[in-house]
């Protein structure tokens, strides 16, 4: 086989239909479009979701839910689950690789109250009044 052998399979193209082109071809004097009516015109079309004048479905049901695409980029941490770290300093980073944010995450607030086992150094996340609390009780710090 070479370049020059290639060809469609058969049935594969179609020729397109050349209307107004005399009543032999089929598609003469009204080109397909048949006698009458809207679809006849030139132009002549309805829009998406037009129902002849009845009260189109997308008019019918009820309006509900919003939901923003930031919250696809915004999580939460309970004090809690810092435990689940490895070392003692918390980092946007640290938590990706603890799994307890998702990997398209890029803001993170620390929240909720409790008690540590052991020191958190917190570096650039965002935290609660209540999780400070517990942070630094458990003799951790917060910068930044």
């Amino acid at each position: 086989m070479r370049l020059n052998d290639v060809r469609p399979a058969a049935g594969a193209k179609r020729a397109r239909k050349r209307r107004g082109r005399g009543a032999a071809s089929g598609l003469g004097k009204t080109g397909g479009r048949g006698q009458k009516g809207q679809k006849s015109r030139a132009g002549g079309d309805v829009r998406r979701g037009f129902e002849g004048g009845q009260m189109p479905l997308q008019r019918r049901l009820p309006k509900y839910g919003f939901k923003s695409r930031k919250s696809f980029l915004h999580d939460e941490v309970r004090v809690a689950a810092l435990e689940k770290l490895d070392d003692g300093t918390v980092t946007l980073r640290s938590l990706r690789s603890a799994g307890l944010v998702a990997k398209n995450v890029k803001y993170v607030k620390i929240f909720g109250k409790g008690t540590l086992s052991r020191a958190y150094t917190v570096h650039g996340i965002p935290v609660t009044k209540g999780a400070r609390v517990a942070i630094e009780a458990s003799g951790g710090t917060i910068k930044g």
